[in-house]
């Protein structure tokens, strides 16, 4: 128990033979369910996962037959909490990249109710730019961004850490099974609790690197994956937020936006195939062209800030 709350403490892995024994034995003692996602290993992960098992009655091993990806496993991970009761259920990764000691700051603004979801924030410290390696750190801000427009939660920064707690009413107010099951889920969840109208803190950890994990991630390729699912999820949150469940005005902005935005393309390449045949520029088309895209980005910037006001609440 912590403050008198339930904490479980769920961890997805795949092929963490190395690391997976180093996370269990440096859980707090303060832990009351330890749920561990074989997310179908094919080295002794398992193996190691049960000799724990045999001396820890906390620890509940959930075995996956197929490769179900991060998303996967923490969807079975929430489900379990939610349907035993849990009331607080922490996300900890099985390659020992999340520090234990910045668990006690996870837990207390959900905890004290001032949070349903708290996250880790690798780049509040002076010390993220030197360990995490360059290309990480840039893909991360990049994401963090389009994060931040995608899921209404402007506040939030370091969109791809996975550390965090969730209270009660978050694990049974969620669909977990519509999660995003790949390297973009910490994005997906964040969505999906702006559009629950759910209540984000962002909380300083320590990034913790090489210290033997090995990563399947594909910088360049998952960057262009979840820049895509951004776009999609802020689509999708747009028509679940602000037009099924409680109609806001803003859709009216982001819609002009949009509509100057490919107005001034259809123009541009207008004037650039006029251009390319006389050898002059178009005067009324050039003006037109920059009058769409002065339309579009103050029609785009009131749609941000009507969103920033609407989910103000909710830091």
């Amino acid at each position: 128990m912590y403050k008198g709350k339930s904490i479980g403490v769920i961890i997805p892995a795949h092929n963490e033979s190395t690391q997976i024994a180093g996370v269990i034995e440096s859980l707090p003692d303060f832990v009351d369910h330890i749920v561990i996602i074989d997310d179908n290993s094919t080295d002794n992960t398992v193996e190691i996962i049960e000799k724990y098992q045999k001396q820890n009655s906390k620890i509940t091993l959930i075995r996956h037959d197929i490769n179900k990806g991060v998303g996967g496993a923490m969807a079975s991970g929430y489900k379990y909490a939610a349907e035993h009761g849990f009331d607080v259920a922490v996300r900890m990764d099985g390659d020992g990249q999340m520090d234990p000691e910045d668990m006690p700051a996870l837990l207390d603004p959900v905890v004290a109710d001032q949070a349903d979801f708290a996250k880790g924030n690798r780049l509040f410290t002076g010390e993220a730019y030197k360990k995490i390696p360059k290309i990480r750190y840039f893909g991360n801000a990049f994401l963090s961004l389009f994060t931040k427009i995608a899921s209404g939660y402007w506040h939030v920064a370091d969109s791809q850490s996975g550390y965090s707690a969730i209270n009660k009413k978050a694990l049974k107010r969620i669909d977990w099974d519509t999660m995003y099951r790949w390297y973009g889920q910490p994005n997906d969840v964040l969505v999906r609790l702006n559009v629950h109208n759910l209540r984000v803190r962002d909380v300083p950890v320590s990034p913790v690197y090489n210290i033997g994990e090995k990563s399947g991630m594909k910088i360049g390729k998952v960057i262009f994956t979840i820049t895509w699912l951004l776009i999609r999820l802020f689509f999708w949150r747009m028509k679940e937020k602000y037009v099924i469940r409680d109609f806001h005005p803003l859709i009216f902005f982001y819609a002009l936006g949009a509509f100057f935005y490919l107005v001034m393309l259809v123009l541009f390449v207008r004037m650039v195939y006029v251009w390319s045949l006389t050898g002059h520029i178009p005067t009324i088309n050039a003006l037109a062209m920059f009058f769409s895209f002065m339309s579009g980005s103050q029609f785009t910037l009131f749609g941000m800030w009507f969103d920033m006001e609407s989910n103000k609440e909710l830091k």
